[in-house]
């Protein structure tokens, strides 16, 4: 059975005792790294095959996006990987992918644990596309203060996620194309090689799936301020429609409240009760026509 070593968050000691001889003094650097995950990769020496994998991961509530880093040291003997957990969060889950078998050889470990990282930014890409129909249908419903902040929330995680998508499909492409290998050795067979392209589409459509998110995104954004628009206009409607009731009232009383003679002031109380009757009666027109054009 040929080994493959996986490490959860080592001390440097438990390190040094199942690295590789002749390890890269920059590799070395990655492995003992601690804190932020590095930018995703993978690069070839003379004997072995270093790599740094990144799986971003959506939390429970959906608020907050974190990464968990996966390095990786391949030889033609053995695979290493050393998962290294972002604090308070759960390790990096391995899942099926970490069964030995006889028959597999350090290459096929590879090519089962990408396919496992790839599957994950699938996935990724389809929770994303569910809080963005989440969005969708708050935007009628929720508080401008949320829509907002969800809005902000899913374009930075599609932004960051997309940052670290790039890079692990074109160092896939690498692999597959047999840009990636040991010096002098073939590591990857023809069969691998091929099924690693499978690893690549799926990159691919992880990616495509992104940028149809943020598409999805945009939409949403865009119904949002046109929600915040219309209501703008109903609001300016409302104001124009009581500043009119407001103004013929005002004119009256300014009217009468003129210092000159005027029929009405003959007519004793009948006068007061005729300017009352024509304030209200042109108040009621009023209402009765903004409320027959829906602007109250």
């Amino acid at each position: 059975m040929t080994a493959w070593i996986d490490l959860l968050d080592p001390s440097r000691e438990e390190l040094a005792g199942r690295l590789p001889p002749g390890l890269h003094e920059s590799d070395l650097g990655q492995l003992r790294a601690l804190g932020a995950a590095g930018r995703p990769g993978l690069w070839a020496h003379d004997d072995h095959i270093f790599g740094v994998l990144v799986v971003p991961v959506v939390d429970a509530s959906g608020d907050d996006l974190y990464y968990q880093e996966v390095d990786v040291v391949l030889t033609a003997e053995a695979l290493l990987t050393v998962r290294k957990t972002t604090p308070g969060r759960p390790p990096y889950d391995l899942g099926t992918a970490l069964q030995p078998s006889p028959d597999d050889s350090p290459a096929r470990h590879f090519y089962r644990l990408v396919d496992g990282v790839a599957d994950r930014y699938l996935d990724l890409v389809d929770d994303l596309e569910e809080e963005i129909g989440e969005l969708e249908d708050g935007v009628d419903e929720w508080p401008s203060d949320r829509v907002r902040t969800r809005v902000r929330q899913i374009r930075h995680q599609i932004l960051h996620v997309r940052r670290t998508l790039a890079p692990m499909r074109d160092a896939i492409r690498a692999v597959a194309d047999g840009r990636i290998d040991l010096a002098g050795e073939e590591l990857f067979t023809r069969d691998l090689e091929h099924e690693l392209f499978g690893v690549y589409d799926i990159l691919l459509r992880a990616a495509d799936g992104l940028e149809l998110a943020h598409d999805l995104l945009a939409g949403a954004r865009d119904s949002y301020q046109a929600k915040v628009a219309q209501d703008q206009n109903e609001a300016v409607k409302r104001l124009t429609a009581i500043a009119s009731i407001l103004l013929v009232p005002t004119l009256i009383v300014g009217i009468y409240g003129q210092n000159f003679d005027f029929p009405e002031k003959d007519w004793g109380a009948g006068g007061y009760a005729f300017s009352w009757a024509l304030i209200i009666t042109t108040t009621l027109l009023q209402v009765w026509y903004f409320r027959r054009k829906k602007w109250l």
